[in-house]
């Protein structure tokens, strides 16, 4: 029997998650607006990091690349020193032109990064540390990421190794917001990937086929990347509570799905 929610106790809608395709997106400005471009200034407002020296230890040295995997967003600098950043609930990496207005409050910036032109900023943390490029292949957390979902060739048979030995009685969509297992998907491509497979995201990851598992899988992928190249995605399902489902009308559900009580949104019309 699948662990659904009883229909009157809908989870709460969790918004503004950053996403796989949200990260890769700023990892593209930011890298645009540093790359190749000489650092006049680094600042660390946020009281966290004035101790760290961040700006003495990257005096003099230039951004060589920015990529991401999953939600990490990586700034990588000459001499073997990388900037990692992870974004979590609510956090933000804003471009800006020299001068102009913030998105947001200036006592929420975590980082800012000058150049001639532009203002990068990283806003509300909580997750951003210095570290060496080695480090980055080695640190734990790090290494335990499963295959990025944007990544340029997908390694699908480790996307289904992973799926098949993680908890077999585990929910797909539970499973697929497991970064270990595929990093990247958030709330949002979880609940619009299984409904666009018409697969329930209740149903056990056991009870999934390899075939239905890629269906999800290639569909979020596919979705990702043109949101990516794009961004304002319009989801079918996600935050539509009570609408009528796009494809049988059966109005949308939603309940909390795991041990984190993480928000799926599905059709039970037509998702099996």
């Amino acid at each position: 029997m699948r662990n659904r929610p009883p229909s009157f106790a809908p989870a709460p809608t969790i918004r503004g998650v950053p996403e796989g395709d949200t990260v890769h997106r700023a990892a593209r400005r930011v890298g645009k607006a540093l790359v190749g471009h000489s650092i006049h200034e680094i600042a660390t407002p946020q009281a966290r990091h004035r101790l760290d020296r961040w700006p003495d230890r990257l005096a003099g040295r230039s951004v060589r690349s920015v990529d991401a995997h999953g939600k990490h967003l990586f700034v990588r600098f000459t001499g073997d020193l990388t900037l990692h950043s992870h974004l979590r609930m609510g956090g933000m990496w804003g471009v800006y032109d020299r001068g102009r207005r913030w998105r947001r409050a200036p006592h929420r910036a975590w980082l800012v990064i000058r150049t001639a032109e532009r203002e990068v900023v990283q806003f509300d943390g909580p997750v951003l540390e210095l570290m060496t490029d080695s480090r980055t292949r080695f640190d734990r957390r790090l290494a335990a990421l499963g295959p990025d979902i944007l990544a340029p060739e997908l390694d699908e048979a480790a996307v289904l190794r992973h799926l098949r030995e993680d908890d077999p009685t585990r929910g797909i969509g539970d499973a697929l917001l497991d970064q270990r297992n595929l990093a990247g998907i958030g709330n949002i491509w979880k609940s619009e990937s299984c409904f666009e497979a018409a697969i329930d995201p209740w149903r056990a990851t056991a009870q999934v086929s390899d075939r239905e598992a890629l269906a999800i899988v290639r569909g979020a992928r596919s979705a990702m990347l043109a949101s990516v190249e794009a961004g304002n995605p319009h989801p079918r399902v996600y935050e539509r509570t009570g609408r009528p489902c796009p494809r049988c009308a059966t109005p949308v559900r939603a309940g909390g799905q795991g041990d984190d009580n993480r928000t799926t949104y599905w059709c039970p019309g037509c998702q099996r």
